[in-house]
C-alpha cells in the first residue's frame, strides 16, 4: 500500500491536473462508467463535529474507493484545517487496499476544479468580471481556478466581515487582476460570473438582483438547511450540478425543490455537458447556476493522479498491509 502525505499531494496534484480528473469523473458519471455510492454524514455529538464518508467506483478509471472526515470547527484555535479528511483506495479486481491518499489539500482543489469546469463549459465566452462572495479558506482556491477559465480583468468581492478579504486581493494581484472590495449590489450588477463559497443558512443573493447572462457557481451548500441564494433565483436559472439526486436533497437547489419551485428533474448533470448529451447554456441571455454539492468520485479521481503522479517519482511511503 502506497501512502501519500499532504506535502506529496501538494507537490504533485496542480490545478490543471485536478481540472483534467474532475471532469473525467463527471464525464463518466454521465455515461454511466461511474457512480456515486450514498453519503454517510452525522453530527458526532463531541467537539460540534460533522463526521461522513463519501464513497464511489469508476469502472472506467478503475478506482475504488472511500473519503473519510468532516468538519471540526475547534480545530483553527489548535492550529489545524477545520476541514479533516484521507482518502483510501482498493484494487477493483481483488478489494486489497493499495493507498492511502491526505485529503485536505485535495478536497480544496477539487472543490475549485469543479467551479472551474462549470465556468468553463456554463461562461459567456465575453465573461470578463468575476465576482467572489465568502473569503475563507476554500475562496483562495476558488479565486485561483475560476480566473484561468476567462480572460478576466477584475475581481469584486464581498464577504459577511472583512476578514480573509485582504488575502483575496493579493492573490488577485499575484495574477494580474484588479480587485475592489464592493457592496452585493453592486458585485451582482457588474459580475458576470459569481462564485459563492460560504457557509451561511440564509440568501445572500435574490432573484432580482442577478442579471440575464451571469453564471453562478454555488459552492458553499453541502449540508441539508445551508442556503447561499434564493429559491427563486435557482428556478430562475438553467441548472446544473455534480449529481442531481444530492442537489436536490442537500444542495443549493434543496430549497427550491422543497418549495416546489423545480424538481429534480430539472437539474442536469454537468457531466452530460462534458460528454456531448446535452447543450449546456443556450443563449448569451441564460442565467446559469452550477450547484456545487461535493461527491465522492471527485475525491477519488484527485486522489489517483496523486498516485500516479506520485510513482512516476518515485514519493510516497510504500508499507506491506
Amino acid at each position: 500500500m502506497l501512502i501519500i502525505n499532504e506535502e506529496i499531494a501538494q507537490a504533485t496534484v496542480s490545478r490543471s491536473e485536478a481540472f483534467a480528473a474532475v471532469e473525467q469523473a463527471f464525464a463518466a458519471m454521465a455515461t454511466g462508467a461511474a457512480r456515486n455510492f450514498p453519503v454517510v454524514r452525522e453530527a458526532l455529538g463531541y467537539a460540534d463535529a460533522l463526521y461522513g464518508f463519501k464513497s464511489g467506483f469508476d469502472s472506467s478509471a478503475g478506482v475504488l474507493g472511500l473519503k473519510a472526515g468532516g468538519y471540526w470547527p475547534g480545530n483553527a484555535d489548535k492550529g489545524l484545517t477545520n476541514h479533516q479528511s484521507s482518502v483510501f483506495l482498493f484494487d477493483p479486481d481483488t478489494g486489497q487496499p493499495s493507498a492511502m491518499v491526505a485529503g485536505n489539500y485535495l478536497t480544496a482543489i477539487r472543490t475549485a476544479a469543479a467551479c472551474a469546469i462549470a465556468i468553463h463549459h456554463l461562461a459567456r465566452a465575453n465573461a470578463r468580471t468575476l465576482g467572489i462572495i465568502g473569503a475563507g479558506h476554500q475562496s483562495q482556491f476558488q479565486l485561483r481556478a475560476a480566473a484561468e477559465q476567462r480572460d478576466f480583468d477584475r475581481v469584486l468581492a464581498w464577504n459577511i466581515s472583512p476578514h480573509g478579504l485582504d488575502r483575496l486581493a493579493e492573490i488577485a494581484a499575484e495574477i494580474g487582476l484588479d480587485f475592489k472590495v464592493v457592496e452585493r449590489d453592486e458585485l451582482t450588477q457588474e459580475a458576470d460570473v459569481i462564485v459563492t463559497i460560504t457557509s451561511c443558512f440564509e440568501p445572500l443573493l435574490m432573484a432580482d438582483q442577478i442579471r440575464p447572462g451571469t453564471h453562478l457557481c454555488c459552492m458553499g451548500t453541502d449540508t441539508i438547511g445551508k442556503q447561499e441564494v434564493d429559491p427563486a433565483l435557482v428556478a430562475k436559472a438553467r441548472l446544473f450540478t455534480d449529481e442531481p439526486a444530492q442537489a436536490a436533497q442537500l444542495g443549493e437547489c434543496q430549497h427550491a425543490v422543497k418549495a416546489k419551485l423545480i424538481s429534480e428533474q430539472d437539474i442536469m448533470p454537468i457531466g452530460a455537458v462534458i460528454a456531448g448529451q446535452q447543450q449546456g447554456r443556450t443563449d448569451n441571455d441564460d442565467i446559469t447556476l452550477f450547484d456545487g454539492t461535493g461527491v465522492g468520485l471527485q475525491d477519488l479521481a484527485v486522489a489517483a493522479r496523486a498516485i500516479e503522479l506520485a510513482r512516476k517519482t518515485g514519493q510516497g511511503q510504500k508499507v506491506e498491509f
